[in-house]
């Protein structure tokens, strides 16, 4: 009862449940972010390894996630500045969201560079599929998965004081994450038009991380407004061709008015 009334008392209040439910909103939100990055990656893995691949790299992202959450105090501590530059102090924290912004924007440049250039198979992600690992992807994952971590518990921090929602709020996130990974890659590879929304993304979140580590705040609300208006528009446009695309028929190849017409000239010559 006692560990109840010290750790759950939020339970018990109007406030404490509301500020569960807006910071577990707001990790599944950011949780979009990480989840197209890993059915990108887990993509170039061979088919059957795909599924299992999406299940341990998201299950580390929590272990790490709660371990952070544990080391609380040292993880606040990152946003103490530790040098001044160009008039703004870089902390910790600063530093690790600038890398991770470099770290995505690289990796989505290099893969918009093979889907344009499929040839060239030495810009791809994580190099060609035949040669990636199991332990590259879920490294990767984790690596990324590090910067929006620090990230999002730091904002969590200013948001409640309760350490047992946040913790619910990761819980909750990850496995929502978990849940849509299957599907989410799915969609991706059986529309390529959408893995080039999905790669424009990461790069615009990529600049965003920098951006923010540089000292410019940029509203994560009209961040996924820009997304969900995009998303909304490849909707569109995907839905009209699939209205159309039945409607146009199957397309006659430039060889075939020729090869009915040699088709039919030995039945004129029998008749003559």
């Amino acid at each position: 009862m006692d560990f109840f009334a010290t750790h759950f008392v939020f339970l018990t209040t109007p406030e404490g449940w509301a500020a569960m439910v807006a910071l577990v909103a707001m990790e599944v939100v950011l949780g979009i972010d990480n989840l197209i990055f890993i059915s990108i990656l887990t993509n170039k893995l061979p088919a059957h390894q795909r599924a299992k691949a999406r299940r341990l790299g998201i299950s580390a992202a929590l272990v790490m996630r709660l371990i952070l959450l544990a080391a609380l105090a040292w993880i606040v501590g990152l946003t103490t500045p530790v040098f001044t530059a160009f008039g703004h102090g870089f902390s910790w924290r600063d530093l690790i969201l600038i890398a991770g912004g470099l770290f995505l924007v690289w990796k989505a440049t290099k893969e918009i560079h093979h889907t344009v250039d499929p040839v060239d198979h030495k810009d791809d992600i994580v190099g060609q599929t035949i040669n990636v690992s199991m332990g590259a992807a879920i490294f990767q994952i984790l690596l990324l998965d590090l910067v929006f971590s620090v990230d999002s518990i730091i904002t969590a921090v200013g948001m409640t004081e309760h350490l047992a929602i946040m913790y619910i709020a990761v819980i909750v996130a990850i496995s929502v994450m978990l849940l849509a990974s299957g599907p989410v890659a799915a969609f991706i590879e059986k529309n390529p038009t959408i893995v080039m929304l999905a790669l424009g993304f990461l790069l615009m979140i990529g600049m965003t991380l920098i951006a923010d580590g540089m000292g410019f705040h940029v509203p994560k609300g009209y961040i996924y407004a820009a997304m969900g208006f995009s998303a909304l528009v490849e909707g569109l446009n995907m839905l009209a061709r699939r209205r159309k695309a039945p409607d146009e028929g199957p397309a006659e190849t430039p060889g075939e008015p020729l090869a009915d017409s040699l088709a039919e000239a030995p039945a004129l010559d029998a008749r003559d």
